[in-house]
């Protein structure tokens, strides 16, 4: 059984969160960087490491290992941050997302993805697309627009905005796409 509303074969970056394997659809992907220096912010939400200088425009960086309970993703010649897009009320929101590694951009039928599990009301499976299945493993395909509430994002683009402001006292810079 297919999920519903995946009816043709996909492109998906897949990387590492811990021992789990998760992947992103490659249209939602910008780029992939090496780590970098990310400068925190004061009073941003938890998962919230700091923002990032590219070029020239502030970018947000969030840990998905922290958002999801899972610990605190440790710097590595491994670690990637994942530049990604996100679709929230009044546009396109650029975030960086950090992971332990990226491996691959690789193409999953839709035969080969299967509804996210529902396990009760106590584990929340909503942003998850899907659980890929390639070989024996499972890749957890996320939907990238529902791993942040609205209010979540929000306080990250208005945390990367005060961080640009405050500290070089000009207006900050747009951080929505602008494809």
């Amino acid at each position: 059984m297919s999920v519903q509303g995946i009816t043709e074969v996909t492109q998906y970056l897949s990387f590492h969160l811990d021992e789990e394997e998760y992947a992103l659809e490659i249209s939602r992907v910008r780029e992939v960087l090496d780590f970098t220096k990310i400068t925190k912010v004061p009073q941003s939400p938890d998962f919230m490491r700091g923002v990032i200088n590219l070029r020239g425009s502030v970018v947000p960086v969030v840990d998905l290992k922290h958002k999801f309970g899972i610990g605190r993703t440790e710097k590595t010649v491994l670690t990637r941050i994942i530049i990604c897009e996100i679709d929230i009320d009044d546009g396109m929101t650029v975030i960086g997302a950090l992971a332990d590694s990226v491996h691959e951009v690789m193409d999953i039928e839709p035969e080969n993805i299967e509804p996210a599990p529902k396990i009760g009301t106590r584990l929340n499976t909503e942003f998850l697309k899907g659980m890929g299945k390639r070989d024996e493993e499972f890749i957890m395909i996320l939907d990238i627009d529902k791993v942040f509430s609205a209010e979540e994002l929000l306080l990250v683009n208005q945390s990367g905005r005060d961080s640009y402001g405050s500290s070089r006292g000009e207006q900050s810079p747009v951080v929505e796409a602008s494809l």
